[in-house]
């Protein structure tokens, strides 16, 4: 027995009948029931469209229009400059789609530029071992760092070019997730972010270029200069040096501005330029490293070297954000600025714990180059808080206008 439901665009089936006539040729249930299927599925896929945008959507019986229901984020600036997300709604479908096509992006960008640090893997590996060099080279020490794994030359390589990548992409990948969040902000709100956006990225790039070009070389001179100052006990017996009998004279080695064009095989030199003697064997031109003359010799390895100097950069980086935090917390009104200011030794007292504990490596050289800047990015947050509440008002009053 069949039957159809009212304003239905297919007939729907209850049990099918026994046999039918078809051209005076009686039809077995089998057939019956392959032959009403083939019905079936026809109207479900032409229903299939409208029942998954309805559903997608959240409301059923509304004609779809792409770009109505697109995000201001990925409309004109104009538009998402004045767009107020009370009168905009999305549905969980939708905010789960925009957040996977920024994602998508952000990985894009994030891929397109580890690519580029890979080519330039070993330079940028060279530019984070310069200040180390460079102090070891003006130590007459050699400037050569050492592996202890197989593998470390390359899973150095390869962290080097993801941290880099990161570094590089970074603008990018904010700016695809402010994309998404801008959406959800008021126009008074997006304009505070997009403000004090530009100080976090200055803030942060200044952190770690402080960290580079002067609390590494630091940290770096110091610690070898403290190895050095530590001489071998002296327990050999001491007998005067005496020329040979027949006058001959000693053994020198030349020195040149740099290293021979052709050197003889098993040429023997000093580089006055790098401070190295050298010799050339085969055909390469080998390094013949010097020892200190004290107790201490520094046998510095690549990993731990490249690990010490992504943790200070980041560590440095994210506490530059340290005026932002503190105007954040007054805004909101979680700290009086008033607060701020008396409990300034309490304060100070705090960032100097922690700063030891955060600090990679060393304790004391690291520990006071970062309290320093602490200290004055603390005051500049002070600052910065006093002058955004003087300026809130305007530009609520502006963004709400």
């Amino acid at each position: 027995m069949s039957c159809r439901k009212t304003g239905s665009r297919w007939p729907m089936v209850g049990r099918p009948m026994a046999s039918s006539t078809r051209g005076g040729t009686s039809l077995g249930p089998g057939p019956m029931r392959m032959r009403w299927g083939i019905v079936v599925m026809a109207g479900i896929l032409r229903k299939a469209p409208a029942v998954v945008s309805g559903a997608f959507r959240g409301r059923r019986g509304l004609e779809y229009n792409p770009a109505a229901m697109e995000p201001p984020a990925r409309q004109s600036p104009r538009l998402a400059e004045s767009f107020d997300p009370d009168e905009y709604r999305m549905t969980i479908g939708e905010h789960l789609e925009e957040l996977r096509w920024r994602l998508i992006l952000a990985l894009a960008g994030f891929a397109v530029v580890l690519a580029v640090c890979l080519v330039f893997g070993t330079r940028v590996t060279t530019a984070f071992c310069a200040p180390l060099y460079e102090t070891l080279q003006s130590r007459n020490l050699s400037p050569q760092l050492y592996v202890t794994q197989l593998g470390d030359s390359f899973m150095v390589f390869i962290k080097i070019s993801l941290v880099s990548a990161a570094a590089l992409a970074a603008p990018w990948i904010v700016y695809q997730l402010w994309l998404f969040v801008a959406a959800g902000l008021y126009p008074h709100e997006r304009r505070w972010v997009t403000r004090y956006l530009p100080l976090s990225i200055a803030l942060l790039i200044g952190g770690m270029l402080f960290v580079y070009f002067l609390v590494l070389p630091w940290t770096i001179q110091f610690f070898i200069d403290f190895g050095s100052a530590i001489p071998l006990p002296d327990t050999s017996v001491k007998v005067p040096a005496t020329l040979p009998a027949d006058g001959a004279a000693l053994v020198r080695i030349p020195e040149f501005d740099g290293d021979p064009a052709t050197p003889a095989d098993r040429m023997i030199w000093i580089n006055r330029l790098e401070g190295r003697l050298k010799m050339s064997l085969h055909g390469q031109v080998r390094v013949i490293p010097f020892g200190p003359q004290n107790l201490v010799a520094p046998l510095i390895t690549l990993p731990d070297y490249i690990t010490l100097v992504i943790l200070m950069l980041i560590t440095f980086g994210l506490s530059f954000q340290l005026p932002l935090v503190v105007m954040a917390l007054a805004r909101i009104g979680i700290v009086e600025i008033a607060a701020l200011r008396g409990g300034r030794r309490y304060v100070y007292f705090g960032m100097a714990i922690v700063a030891a504990v955060i600090t990679p490596g060393d304790v004391i050289t690291a520990t006071i180059a970062l309290m320093v800047p602490l200290c004055l990015l603390y005051e500049l947050g002070i600052w910065l808080a006093q002058w955004g509440r003087s300026e809130e008002p305007r530009m609520d009053a502006d963004g709400r206008g």
